[in-house]
């Protein structure tokens, strides 16, 4: 297939249903389109160029966005998205999406998506999936943030404890083996994030905490999907470990709070 019409692959909501055409991406449009499509542009508007730009809806109701040319990495994510240099680009670049984020307004009439929202809220749109699947590479460092579906109003503090979970990874060593490199070491990874994005004291002393949070509903959104019965996350579910694997990094988390918080505060 050409990339003038390019199946592209990565990610699990959208999985099969996304298309490069030319210049532009065509995919499923989610129900908030107009209002995520008002604060890409306000973005780009700010000046934050490192998002795809709306380009409008098909007939049948897909959105059409700019292509943003790079690598991303996928499952099992090779060693070059994991070194330190590819991590301290990734807090670097969530920095700039926050610094941006706080000078757009957040439109309260829109229906944005609670699936991995913070259950505390806040008046700063969050992107809430900056997962591998989500950063476009160039040259080894992140140079683009995608897939703005789950995007909804929250912490700072939220979205950078999401971003944690994927790229430290915040995960046992069990769950990360299947995944990730071997040999990462989580506690000096999550210090590197906290650096990179310029996080503050406070926030370093409640992040691993934050963390624990987040995991919590990103178990809660698998649940929903497996009990909808959503192959894809049937599928995951049952590849990954099932729910003792879930059991297995929330014990960890808990167990390990203390270095977390050490390796940030030191």
């Amino acid at each position: 297939m050409t990339a003038e019409n390019e199946a592209l692959v990565g990610g699990m909501a959208n999985a099969g249903a996304v298309f490069r055409r030319g210049a532009l991406v065509e995919r499923p449009a989610p129900r908030n389109v107009r209002a995520l499509h008002a604060y890409l542009l306000a973005l780009k508007e700010h000046g934050f160029n490192a998002a795809p730009a709306p380009v409008g809806l098909t007939a049948d109701g897909r959105e059409q966005l700019t292509f943003i040319p790079g690598d991303v990495a996928l499952p099992p994510f090779p060693d070059w998205a994991m070194t330190n240099t590819a991590l301290e680009s990734v807090g670097s670049l969530l920095r700039r999406l926050h610094g941006t984020s706080t000078a757009v307004a957040v439109d309260t009439h829109a229906e944005w998506p609670r699936d991995l929202a913070d259950p505390e809220g806040g008046t700063m749109l969050c992107h809430n999936d900056v997962c591998p699947d989500n950063v476009v590479f160039r040259d080894g460092r992140a140079a683009a943030l995608i897939d703005f579906d789950l995007a909804a109003p929250g912490r700072p503090l939220w979205d950078i404890a999401m971003t944690a979970r994927y790229w430290v990874p915040a995960l046992d060593p069990g769950s990360a083996a299947a995944l990730y490199p071997s040999g990462l070491d989580a506690p000096a990874r999550l210090r590197i994030l906290a650096d990179s994005y310029g996080l503050s004291a406070g926030d370093r002393a409640e992040l691993p905490s934050v963390i624990e949070q987040a995991t919590e509903v990103c178990r809660a959104f698998v649940a929903r999907r497996v009990a909808d019965g959503d192959p894809v996350y049937l599928q995951a579910l049952a590849e990954r470990g099932g729910w003792e694997r879930w059991d297995r990094m929330q014990t960890w988390l808990v167990d390990h709070r203390k270095t977390f918080t050490a390796a940030l505060l030191s």
